[in-house]
């Protein structure tokens, strides 16, 4: 790791070079924030606790929830449209809204030389996922999704075990993510709107922990099945989206990964997160506490002995956005580690037979 400079310590990159400013002046980047609903506004006062960026702008179609975070910044602006944001002076946007815009919107941005902070997923198949990251070469502009897992204390500890060989060659993973609410908004289900269901939902956060732990080994076959409303789904389909699914990833290397995955199964708890790694030397797993989204232990296994990895509290909700924007208030430009992203994608478009 580099050592810090004065400008990573300050947090500041330098200005633009506007009329006034004196050369060599630094300041914080300035960030749009496009959708601000539960989740946009988690990651905009994420990163206004952090001190790392100027939040200079919200847009959002509902003028109530933009007004609402705009009280949480009230020296932003507050615009209703994307167009709108891009006429203005930023250097950075984050994404928060339906799936369907996020590659659309994230090539509008960056080809107007903005760093672009996305959530998942960043595009709704492979194709798109590629054509975004494209987009971001070409500009030289930092590009990152909010995987917000790999943020947690728990699965830093795990990966750290699993690169250094501490449990072994790992031959078998299980990936869990049961969400017995499904989501609250209708276009989560139009398949056109999504992308897909519960795996594109849920199943991503899994299987990029997984490919990212494990250093993205080459996936050699894919098999799956999905159900809606207990009946299996025939794929593709272009109306309908699952709300279950279990999936088989094969490994070049000969390993073997599990997905299950839901919305509204009856599991007994509000949800159901496991990542666990099985490995010749031992074991590690990674679960929620209690059926909540928020408070994960992780554990690591020798014979039948366990020991305590990692517990709550960890308020890692919002820390990948925040390691975006003090990337970029250092410079950060394109990072070709963004590239694994369409790996993932292709086993999601694997998944969903298309």
């Amino acid at each position: 790791m580099r050592a810090p400079n004065a400008m990573d310590a300050l947090g500041m990159v330098p200005a633009r070079g506007a009329e006034g400013e004196s050369a060599g002046r630094l300041r914080k980047p300035r960030l749009g924030f496009l959708g601000v609903g539960w989740i946009g506004r988690n990651r905009m006062e994420a990163i206004a606790r952090d001190g790392c960026a100027e939040i200079a702008a919200v847009a959002d179609a509902d003028a109530r929830t933009s007004e609402a975070a705009s009280a949480l910044a009230p020296g932003a602006l507050r615009l209703d449209s994307l167009d709108a944001l891009l006429d203005h002076a930023l250097d950075g946007i984050v994404i928060a809204t339906p799936s369907a815009l996020h590659a659309q919107q994230a090539e509008a941005a960056l080809a107007r030389g903005l760093a672009v902070f996305c959530q998942k997923p960043l595009a709704r198949t492979a194709a798109e996922t590629r054509g975004v990251i494209e987009a971001a070469r070409r500009a030289n502009r930092l590009l990152d999704v909010d995987l917000s897992y790999r943020r947690t204390a728990g699965m830093q500890r795990i990966r750290d075990l699993v690169s250094a060989g501490e449990i072994g060659e790992v031959y078998a993973v299980d990936l869990v993510f049961h969400n017995a609410y499904g989501p609250d908004k209708p276009w989560f289900r139009d398949p056109v709107l999504s992308g897909g269901g519960c795996v594109i939902d849920l199943g991503i956060h899994m299987i990029d922990l997984a490919l990212w732990t494990l250093g993205f080994p080459r996936v050699a076959a894919v098999s799956s099945r999905l159900h809606a409303a207990g009946r299996r789904l025939v794929l593709p389909s272009s109306s309908v989206v699952e709300d279950h699914a279990v999936a088989q990833i094969d490994l070049a290397g000969g390993a073997v990964v599990r997905l299950a995955c839901s919305w509204n199964l009856p599991a007994g708890r509000d949800a159901v997160i496991e990542a666990s790694f099985h490995g010749t030397r031992g074991g590690a797993a990674f679960r929620n506490v209690g059926g909540s989204f928020y408070d994960f232990v992780a554990e690591r296994f020798e014979g039948t002995r366990t020991t305590p990895l990692a517990s709550p509290p960890d308020d890692w909700g919002g820390r990948a956005a925040v390691h975006w924007a003090r990337a970029l208030a250092n410079g950060g430009a394109f990072d070709p580690r963004i590239e694994r992203l369409e790996e993932v994608a292709a086993v999601l478009d694997a998944i969903y037979e298309r």
